[in-house]
């Protein structure tokens, strides 16, 4: 069964009956049936879908933002906030796919050469809990828009989400079988990986997780793209505007409950202002109310299951006994629920288990970095390499940009996902990329056409 458990209570909501594989076939046959009429379709026609279902985001929005909240804790505010993104997402494919996938003229010995892009087939995509209407969308808008069909395989811990997303489509009359949800649970996804009429994955999950679909997709020889975890830095040189990094580290780091790949998990100091860093974080994580994730005023809920807040906590209570300062929360709260508090630790250093581990919970470790050249080689001490901030003069940030082993950079602000730019890591963090043009081209043939002299 699908079961989700309410994190604020550590209750059952709910329960689903998986997808046999009777019916899964069955989905993805329907899948590559629509696909064969889909792919036909001008990108106009397929904008009209999609600004319909962007359109019907919003009008349900009170309905589809408590799901997550009820299912994996998010806060109502932010759900809100997710439910508006996943539309605009929807929206800027409706409205910019056909110019990111234009005939490209190249030249050659050729009459004439080109590259036109073209449809693939039915898409797998296979998601986390913890941004569900956000990569949904992420996943499908831009694979619809390039003209495939999408599976969509979500997490089995929010079932209701998945559902609601799938209803969506079906609500705005879009043609039968074009985005499909499939209420699998784990141990059925390798045969849909497998499966001939499946022409590509995309993940968004653990490393783990990750390698074994990433190994199972090559080894059928289809394209797949991979949004692993992150062991994200933030650096903070002494020029930098510290009453203007302090809030908005404090918000990357605890949006969603620190629940978030691209969180800033390690602020890294320059010796100079690292004292007085500490106290301004300090005094904006102290802000935070943690609570109940449908009241207004909460900044933090609940983390989304009982092992992962109790894993979260081992890491605290490593990174303590190992001498790091423990100056805000850090203990497991009295209460139902999964809850944990902003934690703030410093004093942290390289070889700590929460610099060593990606932690995924609202806990902020601050290193300190003598200067600029070891503040780098620190961020870049890492496994992974999703993304990095950088607060300091422009200019400078930008000369530090080419040196920092990730696939995302902001300079003096947030590090965030936007349907406009290209989203995705390096090294353990993933393979390929998400949203922009270069996004919408993963499942897209870049099929290179070479036209000789005219006959006759």
């Amino acid at each position: 069964m699908l079961t989700a458990i309410d994190p604020s209570t550590g209750k059952v909501l709910h329960e689903y009956a998986p997808m046999d594989e009777q019916a899964l076939d069955a989905a993805i046959e329907r899948s590559e049936t629509a696909y064969r009429s889909w792919r036909q379709t001008t990108f106009a026609q397929r904008a009209d879908v999609l600004r319909k279902v962007a359109a019907l985001l919003r009008e349900d929005i009170e309905h589809l933002a408590p799901l997550m909240t009820e299912e994996m804790g998010k806060p109502i505010k932010e759900a809100r906030g997710e439910v508006e993104k996943a539309a605009w997402c929807a929206e800027h494919y409706a409205q910019h796919a056909e110019a990111y996938l234009n005939t490209e003229e190249l030249g050659s010995d050729a009459t004439r050469s080109f590259v036109q892009y073209l449809p693939l087939g039915p898409i797998l995509g296979i998601l986390p809990w913890n941004a569900p209407f956000w990569l949904a969308f992420r996943f499908c808008a831009p694979a619809l828009m390039a003209g495939n069909t999408c599976l969509m395989k979500h997490d089995p811990h929010v079932p209701a989400c998945a559902e609601a997303i799938g209803k969506l489509f079906e609500r705005v009359g879009a043609p039968k079988d074009i985005f499909q949800n499939l209420p699998l649970e784990t141990p059925q996804v390798e045969k849909a990986i497998r499966d001939r009429r499946v022409q590509g994955v995309s993940f968004t999950g653990s490393e783990k997780a990750g390698s074994i679909v990433a190994s199972t997709a090559t080894s059928e020889i289809k394209p797949v793209v991979l949004e692993l975890g992150g062991s994200d830095p933030c650096i903070v040189l002494a020029d930098a505007d510290l009453a203007a990094a302090a809030p908005v580290i404090s918000l990357s780091r605890m949006i969603n409950a620190g629940q978030s790949c691209i969180a800033a998990k390690r602020i890294i100091v320059e010796a100079p202002v690292y004292d007085q860093m500490i106290e301004l974080l300090q005094e904006h994580l102290s802000r935070l109310q943690m609570g109940d994730p449908r009241e207004e005023s909460t900044d933090i809920g609940p983390i989304a299951r009982e092992d992962l807040r109790d894993n979260l906590h081992r890491q605290v209570q490593a990174t303590k006994d190992a001498g790091a300062r423990c100056l805000l929360g850090g203990e497991v709260p009295d209460r139902p629920g999964f809850y944990y508090p902003a934690t703030l630790l410093a004093d942290v250093t390289q070889d700590m288990t929460a610099a060593c581990e990606e932690t995924f919970g609202p806990v902020m470790v601050v290193m300190k970095a003598k200067d600029e050249a070891e503040a780098i080689a620190m961020a870049n001490d890492t496994p992974y390499g999703l993304a990095a901030a950088v607060w300091t003069a422009a200019e400078r940030g930008v000369a530090m940009a080419p040196k920092l082993e990730t696939g995302q950079v902001a300079i003096n602000g947030i590090v965030k996902t936007d349907p406009r730019l290209p989203s995705g890591g390096v090294k353990r963090s993933g393979i390929g990329r998400e949203l922009g043009p270069h996004g919408i081209r993963e499942f897209a043939n870049a099929q290179q056409v070479w036209v000789g002299p005219k006959q006759g």
